[in-house]
């Protein structure tokens, strides 16, 4: 499998990595067999967080074995130093290793002051001294904050939202890490899975050499299919950036990137489902979405107090209220045409 060097650090990752957070959905023992047939396959570097419920615990029971390797990336949203070093402390007996190649702060608003020595960058540098972790960096869905951090000179790596459908300041970002030699790490190359054909999604990102998308991962088929996609690289030939261009005119515009920051809902809204129904509807076997749990769900939707938790925690400036009722009023006219055709 290819490696390619994750800037500054000189880790050499394979180019096709693993992001764990969907695994947190799946049973240990599947997780374990998922996570097992990806090293055997040679995936070296795998992402997970602290705010991944289980996913630590599940790297660290099916790849502990084998931890000297692999590469692999935590993240903490703790906002102190104390904090950070308590988190890690969890993270490394989760992970069943006394030490974390990467520590990223989990998308900070705002970018902590290098200068507090009680600051969450204090705790990473502090972490990284005492030989806890190796290198540090930070993820962030803010194109003001990422590019800021890449320029402080301060993290040796960045991790954001890259896919097909990104801006042409989004992929900007690229050029800049490579500049300035940090290590690009991108999350969500299927958009939270709006991107539906992950194909032409390999195809695009695999020109951006100094990139490493961690493709998200729920079930041994998506593994088959990337480990495919990886073997057999497709080219980016006229008829995929035809599909490229497609999903750009299909997902231009704001939407709900799926990220969960929103939540909890004190109205027990599934926000990120939710917030972009009327793409999932139109993108994916919109059978699914008929049954009476979604239906119940939707109409939870009616019982929004516009609290403001979502809007105020939207990284992408949403006004999620407002979006969520729209959502509703579609679902509502897709659901009276459509939920008879279901058997």
């Amino acid at each position: 499998m290819e490696l390619t060097r994750l800037g500054r650090t000189d880790l050499m990752v394979t180019r096709t990595s693993f992001g764990v957070l969907p695994l947190q959905r799946v049973e240990m023992e599947e997780a374990t067999r998922i996570l097992r047939k990806a090293f055997d396959a040679g995936i070296n570097f795998y992402d997970t967080a602290r705010s991944y419920t289980d996913s630590e615990e599940k790297i660290g029971y099916a790849l502990s074995d084998v931890r000297d390797s692999i590469i692999i990336a935590t993240k903490t949203p703790a906002a102190t130093r104390s904090e950070v070093l308590a988190d890690l402390e969890v993270s490394l007996r989760n992970l069943k290793t006394d030490y974390i190649d990467i520590l990223q702060l989990h998308n900070p608003k705002p970018l902590p002051d290098p200068e507090d020595s009680g600051s969450s960058y204090a705790g990473l540098v502090e972490a990284r001294e005492r030989g806890m972790v190796r290198f540090i960096g930070l993820s962030s869905h803010s194109l003001e904050r990422a590019t800021a951090a890449v320029a402080s000179g301060l993290y040796d790596t960045l991790q954001y939202p890259i896919s097909h459908i990104s801006t042409p300041a989004d992929l900007s970002v690229i050029d800049q890490c490579y500049h300035l030699d940090v290590g690009l790490i991108g999350m969500k190359p299927l958009s939270g899975g709006l991107i539906t054909n992950a194909r032409p999604a390999f195809a695009f990102l695999r020109k951006f050499e100094n990139l490493v998308p961690i493709w998200g991962i729920q079930r041994m088929s998506e593994l088959e299919q990337i480990l495919e996609f990886d073997a057999n690289p497709p080219e980016l030939d006229a008829e995929m950036w035809a599909l490229v261009n497609r999903d750009r005119e299909e997902l231009a515009g704001d939407f709900c990137r799926a990220c969960g920051y929103c939540l909890p809902c004190s109205a027990e809204i599934p926000i990120p489902m939710a917030a972009r129904m009327s793409l999932l509807l139109r993108r994916m076997p919109w059978q699914q979405f008929m049954s009476d749990k979604w239906h119940q769900d939707m109409h939870r939707i009616e019982s929004c107090t516009d609290c403001g938790h979502c809007r105020e925690h939207c990284p992408y400036g949403l006004d999620t209220p407002t979006l969520l009722r729209k959502m509703l009023a579609d679902y509502k006219e897709f659901y009276s045409t459509h939920a008879e055709l279901v058997d």
